[in-house]
């Protein structure tokens, strides 16, 4: 990584407060693995790890903002809160980074409610996202 390039972390806060998806695919390692809180098997690779964080920034509300912060090197926890239809989402992004890279991103929410109500959205979402998509 170079002195002018900023870490893989603050590079994901900046896409977060800007709304925003651009760059992120460039910041996902090609082996990245992606951890749901609704989907029970991990998910490998860019090009789902970058759909499913894509579909998460459509589905989380305007609302949504990290609370807390712990780094350890390369590794982050964020913790963060929003509503979604009325029900209070409290969770903890996990990333870990290498070469400047998101090697894994692990999200975790609580409560059982709000875990619900994250896997509907996410799951009608992503069959938004789905059949946008081109076939190849």
């Amino acid at each position: 990584m170079s002195a002018n390039t900023p870490h893989a972390i603050d590079r994901w806060h900046d896409m977060m407060a800007r709304g925003t998806t651009d760059g992120l695919y460039d910041l996902l390692h090609s082996d990245c693995v992606f951890w749901s809180p609704v989907v029970h098997t991990p998910q490998k690779g860019r090009d789902i790890t970058f759909l499913y964080l894509s579909a998460a920034g459509q589905v989380f509300d305007a609302d949504f903002h990290y609370v807390r912060e712990v780094r350890d090197g390369d590794n982050a926890m964020l913790e963060f809160e929003c509503t979604m239809d009325g029900v209070h989402v409290n969770g903890i992004d996990l990333i870990q980074v290498k070469d400047n890279l998101i090697v894994e991103f692990k999200v975790m929410v609580r409560p059982l409610k709000a875990v619900n109500k994250v896997h509907e959205r996410m799951m009608a979402m992503l069959e938004v996202i789905k059949s946008q998509a081109p076939e190849h």
